[in-house]
């Protein structure tokens, strides 16, 4: 998760993926044999196109959404290092947005989990 100025970074789902045109908070899954830390790294990066440095946990959750595979889901803290912010690979669009701007169509309820914690804790 990046929050700039009080405002949370989503991308919007592109409409060939799984909940294609809802927004959510910047995801994805680990590849075999991969590092939890840099595959959030490696994710970002891919949907995003920024490059950020993980900071810490923020959450985990298990997700229900699917009633096929239950998964776990870890947000981390991420500080940009560098790139450009622009939508890519399931996204086909990203913003910030501020607590009371969030987009009302959202993929994951642990999404809206998340983003009521950043609300309470006042960061967004």
């Amino acid at each position: 998760m990046v929050i700039d100025n009080s405002r949370v970074l989503l991308g919007k789902r592109a409409p060939n993926v799984s909940y294609g045109g809802m927004w959510c908070i910047p995801c994805g899954h680990l590849e075999w044999d991969e590092e939890v830390r840099l595959a959030a790294i490696r994710e970002f990066y891919e949907e995003t196109g920024l490059l950020v440095e993980i900071k810490g946990v923020l959450a985990v959750h298990s997700n229900f959404h699917d009633p096929q595979r239950q998964t776990v889901g870890i947000w981390f803290w991420g500080d940009p290092l560098g790139g450009e912010l622009k939508a890519g690979d399931d996204l086909v669009e990203v913003g910030f947005f501020k607590g009371d701007e969030i987009p009302a169509n959202m993929a994951f309820p642990t999404d809206l989990l998340v983003i009521e914690e950043l609300k309470r804790g006042g960061k967004i």
